[in-house]
C-alpha cells in the first residue's frame, strides 16, 4: 500500500482550484487533509467541492495542526516568503508556487529555513516533471541535433484585468514574474548553466507593470537564447524551438500540456514527427514531493536550480528597469 501524505492547501487561489487540487485528487500518495483561507465562503466551497477533511478559516490555524505533513502554497507572489518560513517553522514540508519570491536573497532565506527545520521544499514548476520535457532534454543531450547553439521560447496570454494581482507592483505582478519565469526556467534546464550575459527590455503599464518583455542570454561558449513573454495577445500562445549544429527541435507545445504531445526534429529539410504521452504534470509534481517525504527522493526541482532561476530573473528585471 502506498504511504499517504496529509496535505494542506494554504489559500484558495485560482491555480489551486483549476489545476493543482484536481490533480492532487489523482495522486496516489496524496490525502486532501485540509483547506485554509481567510474567506469562510470560499473555504467551505473548496471543502465541499474537493472533499477536504478539514477547513480552517485562518492560515495560521492550519499550520498548528500536527496531522498535516505538507502544505501547498498558491498565495500571491509577495506572500510566498512569509508563509513558506512560517510553514517550515511548524515542521511542514512545502510545495510553493512559482516564482518563489521577488529576489534571490529571499529565496536563499526560504531555503535556509527549510533546511534548518529539516523539511522538503520545492518550487512548483509542474511542467518540469513532464515526460515530454525530460525527453526533449535527453534528445538535446544525446546530440541528436548536434551541438546546442540557440534556443527561443515564447509564452503570451491575454491581458489580465487591472485589479488582478498579476497587474500590480505590490503583489510582484508582471509578465516576467507570472509567465517569463517559465521561459527562463526552461532555458536554464536545457542549457544546464547560467548565462554570462543578460539583456532585456519591456513595455510598462501606468502601474509600472511589465505587460510585455523580451530578453537575450549569452552563455560562456557563445550559445545564445531568447525569450518573449507578455499579457498582450488575443489568445494564449506557447512554443519553443531549439537549434543545433545539425538540426532543429520544434515544439509548438503549451507549458503543462498533458496527453499525447507532438514535437518535431528537422534535419536537411526533413521534418520527423515525435510523440510522447504526458500524464497530468501537477499530479506528477505532488506525487514526487510525496515520495521525497516518504521515500527520501530528492526534489526534481532542486533548491540549487531555484536559486539560479531567481538570480537570472533578478538580472532580467534589473536590466529591463523593473522597480
Amino acid at each position: 500500500m502506498v504511504k499517504q501524505v496529509n496535505w494542506g492547501v494554504l489559500g484558495t487561489a485560482n491555480i489551486a482550484k483549476k489545476a493543482t487540487i484536481p490533480a492532487m485528487l489523482k495522486a496516489d500518495n496524496c490525502n486532501l487533509y485540509g483547506i485554509a483561507g481567510r474567506k469562510k465562503e470560499k473555504v467551505d466551497e473548496f471543502k465541499d467541492t474537493f472533499g477536504f477533511k478539514n477547513a480552517y478559516y485562518s492560515l495560521d490555524e492550519m499550520l498548528e495542526d500536527k496531522n498535516i505533513d505538507a502544505v501547498y502554497i498558491p498565495l500571491p507572489n509577495h506572500l510566498h516568503k512569509e508563509w513558506v518560513i512560517k510553514a517550515a517553522r511548524k515542521g511542514k514540508h512545502v510545495l510553493c508556487e512559482k516564482p518563489l519570491a521577488g529576489r534571490e536573497e529571499d529565496v536563499r532565506e526560504m531555503i535556509h529555513v527549510c533546511e534548518e527545520e529539516g523539511v522538503v521544499f520545492m518550487e512548483a514548476f509542474a511542467y518540469l516533471h513532464s515526460p515530454f520535457i525530460k525527453e526533449v532534454k535527453e534528445v538535446i543531450d544525446s546530440g541528436a541535433i548536434g551541438e546546442l547553439s540557440f534556443m527561443e521560447t515564447v509564452f503570451v496570454t491575454p491581458r489580465a484585468a487591472d485589479e488582478n494581482i498579476r497587474m500590480n507592483l505590490e503583489t510582484l505582478g508582471g509578465s516576467v514574474y507570472d509567465l517569463g519565469c517559465y521561459n527562463i526556467s526552461l532555458i536554464l534546464t536545457m542549457f544546464a548553466e547560467e548565462p554570462e550575459e543578460v539583456k532585456a527590455m519591456a513595455h510598462f503599464t501606468d502601474k509600472k507593470i511589465d505587460d510585455f518583455a523580451t530578453g537575450y542570454f549569452e552563455f560562456a561558449d557563445g550559445k545564445k537564447a531568447s525569450f518573449t513573454t507578455g499579457m498582450c495577445s488575443a489568445q494564449r500562445g506557447d512554443r519553443f524551438f531549439i537549434y543545433g549544429t545539425e538540426g532543429i527541435l520544434e515544439a509548438p507545445v503549451p507549458f503543462n500540456q498533458e496527453g499525447e504531445i507532438t514535437y518535431y526534429i528537422v534535419k536537411d529539410d526533413i521534418k520527423e514527427k515525435h510523440t510522447v504521452f504526458a500524464p497530468n504534470n501537477y499530479t506528477l509534481e505532488v506525487e514526487q514531493l510525496g515520495k521525497c517525504i516518504t521515500e527520501g527522493e530528492q526534489p526534481y526541482v532542486s533548491n540549487d536550480f531555484s536559486i539560479i532561476n531567481a538570480r537570472t530573473i533578478d538580472r532580467v528585471l534589473e536590466n529591463m528597469g523593473y522597480n
